[in-house]
């Protein structure tokens, strides 16, 4: 099907000789099935580190209570819903690749859905921690949800966004966990029919009897379809709700009807620059540059490039928003992201968010791998500091000026923090060394169309004219994995 859609003069989604069917399965299981490297035992022992710090600063929390933190009586909500709200944001890239690429049939999304979809779940797990932490009394976190009769008449506030919060995430969670299992299955029956002994019998477990057969794909590209529409709207849906927790509120620099967009916005702007970072060192250190090419870290980038302009015009809409109402509170607020005592946490999110993106124009810049990859840690240092700047700015200073306050953090904030992207990460590098980071059924689909091999052929064929082949050897330069050499006779 990808064939009848496929340019002949576009850049190739699979580069690389001889790429076979059995090359791909033997290249994308190589880390599942072989010792991990001295990279992997690196970072695993890094972020290892860090999750062991997150139970240590999470425990100390609950031994104490949130009294440890740095929180007083303006400043209820600071580190805590910051890192709730990123890592929230972050957890929308997988089910944005996976969900509507699908649904659009974009090829490229293949080699990237993988990883993505496995990030949303872990990025949701550290949101969820916050949660849970921020409660005081975690036993009690089964309360927000709809509770039998024989509690008695025990029930949440439903007109609270904050009691929406909890059905929009845990649905989110619960389908794309269910999308991201789904989509393995063929992987894992590949494992189970490559491994011996114990192995073997838990992938077969894991697999749910796959057997490959036509009725078998014909129901899973159904499933893989229909879980898709579900998700789509759960992109809008989840950091829409998000952002009510605090537009619903009649705080100045909160109450606001641009919330519900820019925080979609910022949300796959984070999360798509999450990706980059993952995708990045990935490939490099699993050997995947022929399957994790040049076009997709492209592609990455503007949307990267589009959806940061977006935040770029939302924060000018605020500021025109602020002015424009004529109230005094409202204009300090705003005022005091440039003036207030942490200026300079202000002068981050509107340097990393706006002008750094900027810099993605330029189509250097976009392919430039060691770049791309800074700027995407850059964006995601940025998008933190956003929520800081919205959260923590804006309750330092309210009405009343009796009241005012500055934040800062203990140690328990910075470790809690410093933790949940150490528990983030060991989650990631475990899940490469047991699933595979690329979806090996969706990339084979595309090998007789968009590979480098496919596009060769073409050339060689003679079915371009001189000035498409010179336009398709112009565009592939920027391949890393690509040998130029070969091109010399066409």
């Amino acid at each position: 099907m990808a064939s009848h859609s496929e340019s002949i003069i576009r850049e190739p989604l699979i580069t690389g000789k001889d790429i076979t069917y059995a090359k791909i399965t033997n290249d994308v299981l190589r880390p599942v099935e072989n010792m991990p490297g001295r990279a992997w035992w690196i970072g695993f022992s890094i972020a290892f580190l860090g999750a062991s710090l997150w139970v240590f600063a999470v425990s100390w929390t609950f031994w104490y209570g949130i009294g440890e933190w740095g929180l007083d009586k303006t400043i209820g909500w600071s580190w805590d819903i910051t890192g709730f709200v990123w890592w929230v944001g972050i957890g929308h890239a997988g089910t944005l690749i996976s969900a509507i690429l699908l649904l659009f049939r974009q090829n490229w999304r293949n080699s990237i859905n993988r990883s993505a979809e496995a990030m949303t779940i872990f990025a949701v797990i550290c949101a969820a921690t916050y949660v849970v932490s921020h409660m005081g009394r975690p036993w009690l976190a089964y309360w927000p949800l709809p509770l039998p009769n024989q509690f008695g008449s025990l029930w949440v506030n439903f007109n609270s966004p904050l009691v929406w919060d909890v059905f929009a995430i845990s649905t989110y969670f619960s389908v794309s966990l269910v999308f991201w299992y789904t989509g393995l299955l063929p992987d894992l029956a590949t494992i189970r029919d490559r491994a011996t002994g114990l192995r073997r019998k838990i992938y077969s477990i894991c697999s749910f009897g796959w057997t490959g057969s036509v009725k078998t794909w014909q129901r899973f590209e159904t499933v893989c379809l229909i879980l898709a529409g579900i998700s789509t709207p759960l992109v809008l849906s989840v950091h829409t709700i998000v952002s009510m927790d605090f537009a619903t509120s009649l705080e100045p620099g909160w109450h606001t009807t641009i919330f519900p967009p820019y925080f979609v916005a910022g949300a796959i702007f984070s999360g798509f620059a999450m990706v980059q970072t993952l995708l990045l060192v990935t490939r490099k250190v699993l050997g995947l540059e022929n399957y994790i090419t040049m076009f997709h870290i492209e592609a990455m980038n503007k949307i990267i490039l589009l959806t940061g302009s977006i935040v770029g015009v939302a924060y000018l809409t605020e500021f025109f928003i602020a002015w424009y109402s004529g109230g005094e509170y409202e204009q300090y607020t705003f005022l005091n992201r440039f003036i207030g005592p942490q200026w300079w946490a202000g002068c981050m999110m509107y340097g990393c968010n706006v002008l750094m993106t900027q810099l993605m124009w330029f189509k250097k810049v976009r392919t430039n791998i060691p770049i791309a990859w800074v700027l995407s840690i850059v964006v995601n240092i940025g998008m933190w500091f956003e929520r800081y700047v919205i959260i923590q700015i804006s309750l330092q200073r309210d009405f009343l000026p009796s009241s005012w306050s500055v934040f800062h953090p203990t140690w328990v904030d910075v470790s809690v923090f410093i933790g949940s992207i150490g528990l983030f990460f060991t989650m990631f590098l475990l899940f490469i060394r047991v699933f595979p980071s690329i979806a090996m059924a969706e990339v084979k689909l595309i090998l007789k169309s968009s590979s480098e091999q496919a596009k060769k052929k073409l050339l060689l064929q003679g079915h371009l004219d001189k000035e498409q082949v010179e336009f398709y050897k112009e565009s592939i330069t920027v391949f890393d994995s690509v040998e130029m050499a070969d091109y010399k006779d066409i």
